[in-house]
């Protein structure tokens, strides 16, 4: 009778512990329970981003433009994941790049992996796999609302539609569902720039600006406005526009004898790949192409904060000799006929306390080529990335989450020599004494007993 009930009570515990494991894995497919116990959450998402999150109501789909092959695509979704906890109803869907190249290169896809959110009707990308980048990215979607871009026209100025080579269409149609609405500014037509233009845009004019267009532009600053100015090299440039930035257009255009061993043939098409330490390129690292470009210089005085923003390298000069397109590699560089040498900005970020009382930061950016944002050159490295955090930073959208760095505490072991030598001959040496002791001890008991 005991064995049977000895029996019975086994099989018992058996299928209990069966149950148990079951219900387990039932619980585990229905249920999910996770727990973060890195040193300061930093596997988790910041509080800061959970409170963006709770301002986006509805569906936030996430695509992400990765090839299948390798490990990128799951490193994204471990990365969603973050923000998928948070908020059930965020969706990852992935679409190889290379299945439609002509679609990626309409979008504009040029890295692999590139994610796009989209919200409500609008979208925005990211050019970097963070916290900060998709929380920004998720911020701007949940502040909605339309900013107006005015377009200067009338003068030859690039076209903010415009299908052209030279024009903008392409990058302009990227922007719109981020929120932005291009519009054309014409003085011939108006005399000021019209009541609620978050910004105007000076897109290379191919001749003289008229007075009262320079008057509108230089009042519009005066107000407070924001400005975005493209020139080339030996464009017009308007003294009174210049001097109210405080920037110089220096003559010649700039050339990189550095660009050879980058494949570039043309000296003119300057290559970036690092920049000076400005908001608008915080973090940012891909490399940038720009066709032909006009050195910069500040003024002597300004009442602006300028802030280099583009750079050229150190085997770099302004040549003031027309280059012959047929052999543009026969240019040499001649200090004595006031050529300057290298590096030589070629793009400033500017700001100032804002004369609007209804502003508290008036912002200009002013770049020497408008190449590098046409139809034609777009595609070119991180050209589009740093097009839009140019306009970002001009419309005020960089202020927005400041996630604090949340790193691992006490990452590195530092032991001295003593130290080590201790370490090992515990290893080596004291660990299996200890061991040949317990061993003979339970020996000793098994005899005992």
């Amino acid at each position: 009778m005991r064995d049977l009930l000895r029996r019975l009570d086994g099989w018992l515990f058996a299928l209990l512990l069966l149950a148990g494991a079951g219900a387990l894995g039932f619980l585990s497919l229905h249920y999910g329970r996770t727990a973060d116990w890195t040193a300061g959450g930093r596997a988790s998402l910041s509080p800061e981003s959970r409170a963006v999150l709770d301002r986006l109501p509805g569906p936030v789909e996430i695509v992400s433009y990765a090839n299948p092959q390798g490990d990128l695509r799951q490193t994204i979704a471990a990365f969603v994941e973050r923000y998928r906890r948070a908020k059930p109803d965020l969706t990852l869907r992935f679409v190889d790049p290379e299945q439609d190249p002509a679609k990626m290169r309409r979008l504009g896809i040029t890295v692999n992996g590139e994610l796009v959110a989209h919200y409500h009707g609008r979208e925005e990308r990211l050019d970097e796999l963070s916290e900060r980048s998709l929380t920004n990215a998720l911020e701007r979607l949940a502040r909605g609302g339309e900013r107006i871009v005015a377009f200067v026209t009338g003068d030859g100025e690039r076209l903010a539609g415009g299908k052209a080579n030279a024009d903008l269409g392409t990058f302009m149609a990227q922007l719109e569902p981020q929120g932005l609405r291009a519009v054309p500014l014409n003085f011939s037509q108006v005399t000021a720039v019209p009541q609620g233009t978050d910004l105007v845009v000076l897109a290379s004019p191919a001749l003289p600006l008229p007075a009262g267009a320079v008057k509108a532009l230089t009042d519009y600053l005066a107000g407070g406005g924001n400005l975005l100015w493209l020139t080339e090299p030996g464009a017009p440039v308007p003294p009174p526009l210049a001097d109210a930035l405080g920037i110089r257009v220096l003559p010649g255009v700039l050339v990189d004898g550095a660009g050879a061993a980058l494949g570039l043939k043309d000296p003119r098409m300057v290559a970036v790949g690092q920049y000076p330490a400005q908001a608008i390129t915080r973090g940012f690292a891909l490399a940038t192409l720009f066709p032909q470009v006009a050195p910069l210089a500040e003024a002597d005085a300004s009442q602006w904060k300028i802030e280099p923003l583009l750079r050229s390298g150190a085997q770099s000069w302004n040549e003031l000799q027309p280059v012959d397109d047929a052999h543009p590699s026969t240019i040499r560089y001649d200090a004595g006929s006031g050529e300057l040498k290298g590096p030589l900005d070629f793009g400033f970020a500017l700001s100032r306390l804002s004369p609007d009382p209804g502003k508290n930061v008036q912002r200009a950016v002013v770049i020497g080529d408008g190449d590098f944002l046409s139809n034609s050159f777009l595609g070119n490295g991180g050209n589009r990335a740093l097009g839009e955090r140019v306009f970002d930073w001009l419309l005020g959208d960089d202020a927005l989450v400041d996630l604090p760095p949340r790193g691992a505490p006490d990452r590195v072991l530092r032991l001295s020599q003593a130290g080590l030598d201790a370490l090992g001959i515990g290893f080596i040496v004291g660990l299996p004494l200890l061991l040949l002791i317990a061993g003979g001890f339970i020996a000793w008991r098994r005899r005992r007993g």
